[in-house]
């Protein structure tokens, strides 16, 4: 058998020539994938909305700060609460705008016009109320009124299904409104609005029921001493249950 000489010299440029074909193949099968790659990446980076919605820390809304909890059982306990009431709703943010036929957040012209508590309202009190109901905060587990509750986000009711609000050590079934409805809506509340030597406190408070009923009030509150005593109320909304 007859073997043909071959100098090794030729086979390796042979070697070489057949690798760098492979090479080159390889390239043109993959470039255009990674232009393809690189061009989304680039497109991403210059419209981040094109990615998906990204919630950004500085759009949550802050929490209301723990001191306006105290306020906000007293309410609940004056106005709702009974000794038949197991479980209370509260929307996790609070209020911009005080009834459902309101627009916008209130100004100060609004409170001029319907002149709340015989206009007898200290500027700087009525001008921290206004300015802490131009954007939500976020309500917190911080209730203690004594009974259980839930908050409700966009319509639907939160997880873990109960949040226990502990009996204040003050706390007495006298404390109990006389005059509270049945039923409980879901209750939604405004920031707390204090005037500068803050012994004076205002909330409002609306009681949205299943059945189209409910009501929305405004209630002040005066300090003396550690002491938040509720001294007067004022209706703004009132919702008659649907025939």
């Amino acid at each position: 058998m007859q073997t043909s000489d071959v100098p090794s010299g030729e086979i390796g440029s042979g070697l070489t020539i057949v690798l760098l074909q492979a090479i080159l193949t390889c390239m043109r099968m993959t470039l255009p994938l990674a232009h393809l790659l690189l061009t989304s990446f680039v497109l991403v980076l210059a419209d981040p909305a094109g990615a998906g919605p990204v919630e950004r820390a500085e759009d949550r809304p802050e929490p209301v700060p723990p001191e306006e909890y105290t306020l906000y059982d007293q309410v609940i306990q004056a106005k709702f609460l009974t000794s038949r009431t197991s479980l209370v709703m509260i929307e996790r943010l609070t209020v911009t705008r005080l009834g459902p036929e309101e627009r916008n957040p209130p100004d100060r012209a609004y409170f001029d016009e319907n002149r709340f508590f015989e206009g007898r309202l200290e500027p700087d009190l009525v001008a921290d109320f206004l300015l802490k109901t131009r954007r939500p905060f976020r309500l917190e587990a911080k209730f203690h009124f004594g009974v259980p509750y839930r908050f409700v986000s966009d319509g639907e009711l939160e997880e873990p299904e109960v949040s226990l609000g502990p009996i204040p050590a003050e706390f007495s079934p006298t404390d109990l409104a006389q005059d509270a409805p049945p039923t409980i809506g879901i209750l939604e509340f405004s920031r707390v609005g204090f005037n500068r030597r803050e012994d004076q406190a205002l909330i409002y408070v609306g009681d949205n029921r299943p059945d189209g009923s409910g009501a929305g009030l405004l209630v002040l509150l005066h300090r003396r001493g550690r002491v938040w005593t509720i001294v007067n109320t004022e209706v703004l909304w009132i919702a008659r249950r649907e025939e």
